[in-house]
């Protein structure tokens, strides 16, 4: 089935008959005690709730977390956000529809990236290092896995591609400041920013949808990647204990602190820079999509970022008002002068008669000529006091 409709493209009162990727579904009771049931449908551009008002015991069963469903409905703004009334729906199986239409994607082509990668660890002087992340490269199923999988469940970089678009931007940013600051052991720096989330290969599932798998909620992406990491340098000939060593601290403590899930604080000043890199990158991310995927329409501020614990503003005035400002900015012709009238013979006037008053002069009287000498003082206030 070829999908036609994207959840970007909806527009306010449209019917709309489109194949969506099932994210969440939430059963409830109404004030009136009748059930209705909420969905979050999504494909590659974006996600939109659909609700289910009729026939929800019936529908409940047939389709789940993670179906494609081909979806008939009535698109309608609801509290600034667009939502389906969804009046029809189907299952659909993975062979009838295209993967790649209905999970986000990262905005580079991932054969780019992937490019990049390897070009990165080519500029690894260390060979140590060097040989670590070639191992990584030469495992086609952890290197695919590297290549697709998204850097996060919703915070930062949530889509295909977006661990290694992630892992890219932080290693790229350890070059810069390792030019800046000498002394630091670049190839140690770079090597850790491109392997820091290495376990979010297993930790997250991305088939489907976006979410934790069962080794990603029992260990986490810090120390399966650490378990990944030690595995493939036992491996390699000759690597030293003592670089081993400081590589897992610095992958260890990347989250910085404890409450953030870091099992160490970082303890070396390479592994202080790690944590502030990545967490940069993070919430740049993270910002630039509250901002692109915002609800407010032409509003000046976002809606409120639940894990930043923030609104964000957008600029001044509403996208309309900046049409306008720019629209009065263009200047306007000069007024032109009226040409000069011809002098009318003044009127020969009989003796004892008072002369007309022009009625063509009268019209032109503006209001501040008639009101010249007037006393305006209605209220006697002006004498009182002065």
């Amino acid at each position: 089935m070829i999908k036609t409709q994207f959840v970007a493209d909806i527009q306010e009162r449209e019917t709309v008959e489109s194949s969506f990727l099932v994210r969440e579904k939430v059963t409830a009771l109404a004030k009136n005690g009748k059930p209705y049931m909420t969905v979050r449908l999504m494909d590659r551009s974006g996600e939109v709730e659909g609700r289910i008002w009729d026939r929800v015991e019936e529908l409940e069963e047939s389709f789940r977390k993670d179906d494609f469903l081909w979806v008939r409905g009535k698109a309608s703004r609801y509290l600034g956000k667009m939502q389906l009334v969804v009046q029809e729906l189907k299952t659909l199986s993975e062979h009838e529809v295209n993967l790649e239409d209905y999970l986000p994607t990262a905005p580079r082509e991932r054969d780019e990236m992937a490019r990049e990668f390897a070009a990165a660890v080519d500029r690894v002087s260390d060979p140590h290092y060097r040989a670590l992340l070639e191992a990584v490269m030469a495992d086609a199923e952890l290197f695919r896995r590297f290549c697709l999988a998204p850097a996060a469940k919703s915070m930062h970089h949530v889509y295909v591609g977006g661990l290694l678009e992630h892992s890219l931007a932080v290693a790229e940013l350890a070059a810069e400041i390792s030019r800046r600051y000498s002394d630091l052991d670049r190839d140690l720096l770079v090597t850790s920013a491109l392997l820091h989330d290495l376990g979010k290969t297993a930790e997250l599932s991305f088939r489907r949808s976006f979410d934790y798998t069962d080794d990603g909620k029992l260990l986490g992406h810090i120390m399966i990647g650490v378990e990944m990491v030690s595995d493939k340098i036992r491996g390699i000939a000759g690597f030293p204990a003592e670089k081993a060593l400081i590589l897992k601290h610095l992958l260890l403590s990347h989250h910085g602190q404890y409450e953030f899930g870091s099992p160490k604080r970082p303890k070396t000043l390479e592994a202080v820079i790690l944590n502030m890199l990545d967490d940069l990158d993070a919430k740049i991310s993270a910002v630039k999509l509250h901002l692109e995927n915002d609800a407010n329409g032409d509003g000046a501020w976002t809606g409120y970022h639940r894990l930043l614990e923030r609104y964000f503003f957008k600029g001044f005035g509403t996208a309309a008002e900046v049409r306008q400002q720019a629209a009065e900015q263009v200047p306007k012709p000069a007024p032109q002068p009226e040409p000069e009238r011809a002098k009318s013979p003044a009127p020969v006037v009989a003796a004892g008669k008072k002369p007309p008053a022009p009625p063509s002069r009268e019209l032109r009287v503006t209001l501040a000529e008639q009101l010249k000498g007037k006393n305006l003082d209605l209220f006697g206030f002006r004498g009182k006091e002065e």
